[in-house]
């Protein structure tokens, strides 16, 4: 609940989170996310195959826009939104939050329209883009919004997203968290 570092995906794979009843745990898009969250010091260890196999991450959330695995792993619209009220009330209890990750369109989408801070994304929304960091305005203390592509086998095996650009992505999450954790509380 300390976690500085909230990353939000897409929905629960069917035959991952699904399956074994943690984010990401037991499919490909996991072994590539958990393998970035170890490299980057954010897990224990880079792979995660069931909830009880020793995996522990480090000042970092996973969660997802959607509670449950759509037909296909393409949630609609409708199901992001009927899934809103869940995701604002997870982001509300983790009220050290720094950084928001959105793994993907889909997930940065979810985030801009449930922030616990009303208005956190400046007017015109930013397109969302790999990369992507926004500061998030109506806060006291600094927080970031940052994007990367979603690391679905898709955008893996295509070449989209690369280990070593997700790896920027969460160097520059740790980054910012530690540049946080030395300012002074407001």
């Amino acid at each position: 609940m300390d976690a500085r570092l909230i990353l939000v995906g897409l929905a629960p794979a069917a035959h991952g989170g699904n399956r074994t009843g943690r984010m990401f745990t037991g499919d490909r898009s996991g072994d590539f996310l958990f393998a970035g969250l170890w490299r980057a010091g954010f897990a224990n260890q880079p792979d995660s195959h069931s909830v009880d196999d020793g995996l522990s991450l480090r000042d970092a959330y996973v969660t997802a826009a959607v509670r449950c695995a759509p037909p296909d792993n393409k949630p609609l619209p409708d199901e992001r939104d009927r899934c809103r009220p869940y995701l604002a009330e997870e982001l509300s209890l983790l009220r050290h939050g720094t950084v928001y990750l959105a793994l993907g369109a889909f997930a940065y989408d979810a985030l801009s329209k449930t922030l616990p801070v009303a208005g956190a994304l400046p007017r015109p929304r930013p397109r969302f883009a790999h990369g992507l960091e926004v500061r998030l305005t109506g806060n006291l203390r600094t927080k970031r919004l940052l994007c990367s592509y979603h690391p679905s086998q898709r955008n893996v095996f295509t070449g989209l997203l690369t280990a070593a650009m997700f790896d920027s992505v969460l160097a520059r999450a740790a980054e910012l968290i530690a540049v946080e954790s030395e300012m002074p509380s407001a």
